[in-house]
């Protein structure tokens, strides 16, 4: 599918991923308009630090993911749709399990109820890995059993069987996109990449983290966003789950290895309760299978971990950057 003649929606475009997902759309000369969330700021979120000819050629439409009027306006005109708005925190997923309903179940069902009045070529919808929870075999194809370990987990199950329903009913042509750990710059500083990254920086010596010993598939953030841009060229992902994996694991401890070495080799790590999540809720391992989106796309990931880790630090050593996080401040 030639994305070149086609108005493109890409919802949470103010975000880490939807940011670096809009940018690279652009780059490669394609109309895109990004829905960004309403404020009184009139803040584009990680949008507003494009690049100036980037900024300017974006189309820009401000609203509410949670309102369906809001979303049948912006998806007027549009060929394709790229739905990347949501709740993703999942320590807050238990303190507000209301607004995550509201935003991925509510959100995602305006979104397919939009693309389906609007007739759009192409409607794909952002998943997670921790749909599938502790991994019941390894790698985790698209296959794997659900399980919904947190409320965020849930809702995002709910989205996608919501959008698996309307390929079903209605033919409404539908992708559920899977990425695995996503990990780079602008990413919040709640994940645990920035977290140790950002402690780093700014000289602690005792790298506060939750459980140690889980594993995870981590993506760099140039590798997902080519995976949407594939999967959305691709008509033969139409009515298809895809994982976005690296089809590699490593644990917390030794990935926080991983980056102390690149920063500073003296500090040690300590875990704080507060960061823990309890214990039924902890997904202890994601191992990602990439065999369908290599096979339906060709895609394959470029960066290596330690590729990926280094540019991440890199942008972090910015203090433009590092201004907008609060490294002492543990927010759930």
């Amino acid at each position: 599918m030639d994305l070149k003649n086609r108005k493109i929606l890409v919802t949470g475009a103010d975000g880490f991923i939807g940011s670096h997902l809009t940018e690279e759309l652009v780059r490669r000369g394609y109309d895109v308009r990004a829905f960004v969330f309403y404020n009184s700021f009139n803040s584009w979120g990680w949008l507003d630090h494009s690049e100036p000819e980037i900024k300017n050629s974006i189309d820009i439409f401000a609203g509410d993911i949670r309102d369906l009027h809001c979303v049948k306006v912006a998806t007027k005109g549009c060929n394709i749709v790229l739905h990347l708005a949501a709740l993703i925190i999942i320590p807050f997923s238990y303190c507000s399990p209301d607004s995550y309903i509201d935003t991925n179940i509510k959100g995602t069902l305006n979104v397919l109820q939009a693309c389906r009045l609007e007739g759009v070529e192409h409607v794909i919808v952002t998943s997670t890995s921790e749909v599938y929870g502790t991994a019941q075999y390894v790698p985790i194809d698209e296959r794997h059993p659900f399980q919904g370990q947190s409320p965020y987990s849930a809702t995002k199950i709910g989205a996608d069987r919501i959008a698996e329903s309307f390929y079903c009913s209605f033919n409404t042509p539908v992708t559920i996109v899977r990425p695995f750990n996503t990990y780079g710059p602008r990413q919040s500083a709640r994940a645990v990449i920035p977290t140790i990254i950002t402690q780093l920086l700014a000289g602690s010596t005792a790298i506060s983290l939750g459980n140690i010993h889980p594993t995870r598939d981590f993506n760099y953030i140039k590798d997902t966003v080519a995976g949407f841009i594939a999967i959305a060229e691709t008509r033969a992902a139409i009515g298809e789950e895809i994982n976005i994996a690296s089809q590699q694991e490593i644990s917390i401890g030794q990935l926080a290895r991983e980056i102390i070495d690149q920063v500073n080799p003296s500090a040690r790590i300590i875990t704080e309760d507060m960061r823990v999540r309890p214990e039924k809720s902890e997904v202890e391992r994601l191992l990602g299978s990439n065999e369908k989106i290599r096979r339906l796309t060709g895609w394959q990931p470029i960066y290596t971990l330690q590729q990926g880790i280094r540019e991440t630090i890199e942008w972090f050593r910015d203090e433009r950057n590092l201004q907008h996080y609060k490294w002492n401040v543990y927010n759930i």
